[in-house]
This record gives C-alpha cells, structure tokens and sequence, in this order.
C-alpha cells in the first residue's frame, strides 16, 4: 500500500466556512541547522523550497476554542503574501493553493492525541484566479 505522509484535500473539506489570515506570513525556522545569530530557513522535504508560516483563524462557528487558530506552512521560493482585508472586517479572507494534511501523533499531558500539520503552495483572496470550488461550494451553487 503506497500511502503517502501527506493527503491532498480542499479548501473546502478542511475550512468548510472559510479562513482568515491573523499574523504576518514569517520563514520557518530549521532548529537543526540554526545557531544562535544565525538563523537558517527550513526547507521542504519534498520540494526543497523555502518554508514560510501564517496563522489562520478557522470561521468555523462549532471549532474548539483550542482548534479556531491554526498554523498553515506554505513552500514557496518568495514570501507569500495575504490578500487584502475585506471591507469593514480586521482579517483578511484566504484560500489556499494545494492545501495537504499530515496527521501525525502528539503527547498532551502524558495522553497521545492525533494531531494535524497543514501545508499548502499558495494562498490567495477567495474566489481569485485558479479557484476550485469546494464540493460543498458546487452544490450550493448548484441549489
């Protein structure tokens, strides 16, 4: 069985009720490979292309108050940039381009938990060029 340590999914399937961007996009830092005054950029095992982090606010009204807040690591060879704020609103709505899951396993207090990393290529305004709408988006449309 070839089962890969990330799954493609869509915006959809994982910010069923959009997404906003909270921080400022920042370089990944490689623990590894940094010393102290000499911070190196993490690399993607995958793609060798630089690594960058963006805090997103999940729009979702039942979300944990844990989970409303997630990380998404975007590999890509410039600095993304966020779209721009909506109109009247302090965040900026996001889509993101070849959004991947990774789940992997965390210890919480002692207890092991399934955990999620999200990465991505690109991210972008909604319903800028390129998108795809969500299966839930289609038949919405569709009704």
């Amino acid at each position: 069985m070839a089962i890969k340590s990330r799954f493609a999914v869509s915006m959809g399937d994982v910010f069923p009720h959009g997404a906003f961007v909270v921080s400022e996009v920042e370089p990944v830092r490689d623990f590894d490979k940094s010393s102290a005054g000499r911070p190196v950029q993490q690399l993607d095992k995958e793609t060798g292309l630089p690594v960058w982090s963006v805090s997103v606010l999940d729009a979702d009204p039942e979300a944990r108050r844990a989970d409303k807040t997630v990380a998404v690591k975007i590999a890509a060879t410039q600095q993304p940039v966020p779209p721009e704020a909506a109109a009247g609103l302090p965040f900026r709505p996001v889509e993101f381009d070849g959004l991947t899951v990774t789940p992997y396993v965390a210890e919480n207090g002692g207890r092991p938990r399934v955990a999620y990393s999200l990465r991505a290529t690109g991210m972008r305004a909604p319903g800028g060029h390129g998108s795809k709408p969500s299966p839930r988006q289609a038949n919405q449309d569709a009704a």
